[in-house]
């Protein structure tokens, strides 16, 4: 019987004429409603005719995860007082529970991608409701687009609508083709907002890290509420490792303590969602509970200000799950879970001025995330790279490229991006690409059943308590009676029935698990370098725990690893023992061998080598390399080293300092010799010399100044000007040969002063008067021009007066300009 009371108490009823009327005329249409008014369970049965009347049609129900799509179809199905299988059914990967009258079916967002690629014209549907595609999952985003192509080519009748717990819905309603936005108001009551920020600074999330200090303060918060208000108290977490460490501090507590997330079992997830009567309840739960799930009694909530997104570091081909500030748009929908069916208060675990600087929304998946599977899904599309899917932030350039070379090394698509036979039916095995790789192709190896169990291991990360050890965490899944181990073996089924059993699939099962993880993961197998450190094939680092029982291992396949905020080296939280034979099988096409020339250590090195990417397996030198790669090196030398490998004596120094004068002063046909202009040019100054070097000694032999000659504009007959517009030195009155100094600024003539005397004007070269530093006869500094006229007039007279009184022996004539240059004592002069 249709439970005509719960349904009328949804304050989604008063939009759903609307709703109606705008699939009627367009057949599109965007659902704004906040969590709670029913837009997930009356909508659905009403667009059915299941409530309210109207004809019976056939409705998809799209949401993004497993919990929320079992719990909205039972909540369906117990308001049209039935069990769920009956009218009402739902399908999530690994359990289906549908029956021949089921016209309401909840699916996942990636379940309803498996059907889509095996039947666009999804027969017999007639509409589709995405649900909270707020929340910009990727799936979801996925499903958007390839309906719209579905909508456009051959189901022009398909309803669909875009269900939204928020009011930024006008993106979702350009993308279908400004479609109308439908808003439903909800009840709210108000909630008290109480600024709750630690004692003391907390370190920042980092990785998978969270300061345990925010743990401990925010179970002190949720005893604080417990004891300052009444009602139920919903806790937000970022994953289920803080969630077991909250829970574990709220020992003792005059509440029950239970936990909502995508690991925990049914009958919890039930029990949640289903209230209670008999006391007080503390709900941990991750972001699940934002909007897909109404968890009833709640009057407070305690927020940790954290969530987790996905993340891919493409360059070493890592990706996980980092911890991140929660978004201001996430802080409301958290918030608004205690003002459902009564005024309530959120505490905060942070202060409110840190409130302004959050971002607005969450980041879009496609934007941050792995995008192999996705791409994947493209190609079997028919579209590889994307660029006709209708998606309201296109994938980054980057990212899809580094996952079409995951997607082409796993045989999924070919060379020009087109999906293979084997790519299809990897698409519909319902694991990212290298899990579904390590399946089919580690069933021929090991056996399907226990290719099976090593892909299921690592398609769901096992407890921290399971250790690092992939093997051994095989075993305790086996033998264990937890809920890890319980859709453990649930998965196994799923993934044994989609692979034949080999043959030969024989062996000890700690090699059997090293093959498949190393078949995953070939960039990640890496070999040992000492003190449980180990290289990828992929160049990153990795580094065992202290006490790891992997520390000794030659070779690992690692599973799963993260690099934390500014460590050097990837940090293993999985991996399996293998050796060098599994490793070259997994990763054969990162195997490498030649011969490389390279400058190394301050000298050239040559020598043969294999890789398996940027491991080296075996070095031998190389005795006669070619003359092209050893000129490369040497280059490369010169690059990092320096010019000064070359032999510079001080005339070649001097000869550079002039042209670069000169170039400076008058530029063309004057060459260039910086550095880097010298770098760019070798094969016009430094050849033959160059070509024929061998190493860095023969460097040491080439005199640089004869081969910085060669750049002269000998051609236009310029290079014979050379010493005329840059002479190395110049003739003062004195008869003396003056070198010049062309390394600062402007030329420098420093001369004694009195081998001046008669001269009335500035030297200059190449037009540019020279800088004169005047030298007392002792050749120490007495001033410095570069207007020797002005000095004559205006600071001879100062500096005569000192001259005179430290040297009396030497002449210092009233008027320098009138009188014979010397170098000579007024004795000297007198005798000669």
């Amino acid at each position: 019987m249709i439970r005509t009371d719960a349904l009328d108490q949804l304050p989604v009823r008063t939009a759903v004429p609307a709703l109606e009327r705008a699939l009627d005329d367009r057949g599109v249409a965007v659902l704004c409603a906040p969590p709670g008014t029913g837009k997930t369970t009356l909508v659905p049965l009403v667009l059915a005719g299941l409530a309210g009347g109207g004809p019976v049609r056939r409705v998809l129900v799209a949401e993004p995860r497993r919990i929320a799509a079992r719990a909205a179809a039972r909540r369906m199905a117990w308001l049209v007082g039935e069990q769920a299988g009956g009218r009402v059914g739902f399908t999530v990967r690994g359990e289906r529970v549908v029956g021949r009258d089921t016209v309401v079916e909840v699916v996942t967002t990636g379940v309803l991608l498996q059907r889509l690629q095996r039947d666009q014209e999804l027969a017999g549907v007639d509409a589709v409701i995405i649900d909270e595609c707020h929340e910009r999952h990727l799936d979801a985003d996925t499903v958007a687009a390839f309906l719209l192509d579905v909508r456009e080519a051959i189901r022009p009748d398909l309803r669909l609508v875009a269900a939204s717990a928020t009011t930024d819905a006008q993106g979702w309603a350009r993308l279908l083709g400004d479609a109308p936005v439908v808003e439903a108001q909800g009840v709210s009551h108000p909630v008290e907002v109480v600024w709750a920020p630690p004692a003391a600074p907390v370190r920042p999330p980092h990785g998978m890290r969270v300061d345990p200090a925010l743990l401990t303060h925010v179970a002190a918060t949720v005893r604080r509420a417990l004891a300052e208000r009444d009602g139920d108290v919903l806790c937000f977490l970022p994953g289920v490792g803080e969630i077991g460490r909250v829970a574990g501090q709220l020992a003792g507590v005059a509440a029950e303590v239970l936990q909502v997330h995508g690991r925990a079992p049914a009958a919890v997830q039930d029990a949640v969602l289903a209230g209670s009567s008999d006391g007080r309840r503390v709900v941990l739960a991750t972001s699940v509970a934002e909007s897909s799930l109404t968890v009833p009694g709640v009057r407070v909530v305690v927020d940790s200000g954290l969530a987790r997104e996905p993340r891919t570091d493409h360059a070493r081909g890592l990706s996980a799950l980092t911890t991140v500030r929660a978004s201001q748009a996430a802080g409301r929908q958290r918030a608004g879970r205690a003002g459902r069916e009564a005024p309530g208060a959120v505490y905060r675990c942070w202060a409110q001025a840190e409130d302004g600087r959050l971002a607005r929304f969450p980041s879009p998946e496609i934007k941050v995330a792995d995008l192999a599977a996705f791409a994947l899904q493209a190609a079997c599309w028919g579209d590889p790279d994307a660029s006709g899917l209708a998606l309201l932030d296109p994938p980054p350039a980057g990212a899809m490229s580094a996952a079409r070379e995951v997607l082409t090394a796993v045989g999924a698509v070919d060379a020009d991006g087109r999906v293979t036979d084997r790519g299809v039916r990897m698409s519909r095995l319902g694991l990212h690409p290298r899990l579904a790789r390590a399946l089919l192709d580690g069933a021929a190896e090991v056996g399907g059943r226990r290719a099976a169990e090593v892909v299921a291991l690592l398609s769901e990360e096992p407890p921290r308590e399971y250790g690092d050890d992939l093997a051994a965490a095989l075993r305790t899944a086996r033998r264990g009676g937890d809920g890890y181990a319980a859709r453990w073996r649930q998965e196994v089924r799923r993934l044994s029935s989609s692979v034949k059993e080999a043959a030969g699939g024989s062996g000890p099962d700690d090699s059997a698990v090293g093959l498949v993880a190393a078949l995953a993961f070939p960039e990640r197998v890496a070999r040992a370098r000492g003190e449980g450190a180990f290289l990828m094939a992929s160049g990153t680092g990795a580094e065992l725990r202290d006490g790891s029982g992997l520390r000794s291992a030659p070779w690992l396949a690692v599973a799963v690893a993260d690099r934390p905020a500014h460590a050097a080296s990837a940090r293993v939280r999985l991996a399996a023992v293998i050796d060098e034979d599994t490793a070259r099988a997994a990763a054969g096409h990162l195997l490498r061998g030649g011969e490389e020339v390279h400058w190394a250590g301050g000298d050239v090195v040559a020598r043969r080598v294999e890789r398996l990417g940027a491991v080296e397996l075996s070095v031998r030198p190389l005795k006669q390399p070619a003359p092209g790669p050893v000129r490369e090196a040497l280059v490369e030398g010169l690059r990092r080293e320096g010019l000064g490998l070359l032999r510079w004596t001080r005339e070649s120094e001097q000869l550079r300092e002039r042209l670069a004068f000169l170039h400076r002063e008058l530029g063309a046909p004057w060459p260039e010799v910086s550095e880097g202009a010298l770098l760019e040019r070798t094969e016009q100054w430094l050849e033959p010399e160059l070509s024929r070097a061998r190493r860095r000694s023969d460097l040491a032999r080439i005199d640089a100044g004869q081969a910085l000659r060669r750049l002269l504009p000998w051609a236009t007959g310029e290079a014979v000007r050379l010493d005329e517009l840059a002479p190395e030195r110049i003739e003062v009155p004195s008869g003396s040969r003056i070198r010049v100094e062309y390394g600062g600024a402007q030329p420098v003539l420093a001369v004694k002063l009195q081998e001046l005397f008669g001269l009335r004007e500035t030297p200059r070269v190449a037009g540019v008067p020279v800088l004169v530093h005047l030298l007392s006869p002792a050749g120490r500094p007495a001033a410095v021009t570069a207007d020797l006229a002005s000095f004559w007039r205006d600071g001879y007279r100062a500096v005569r007066a000192e001259l005179r009184g430290r040297y009396p022996k030497h002449p210092w004539p009233e008027d320098p300009t009138t009188v014979e240059a010397t170098r000579f004592t007024k004795a000297r002069l007198k005798r000669e």
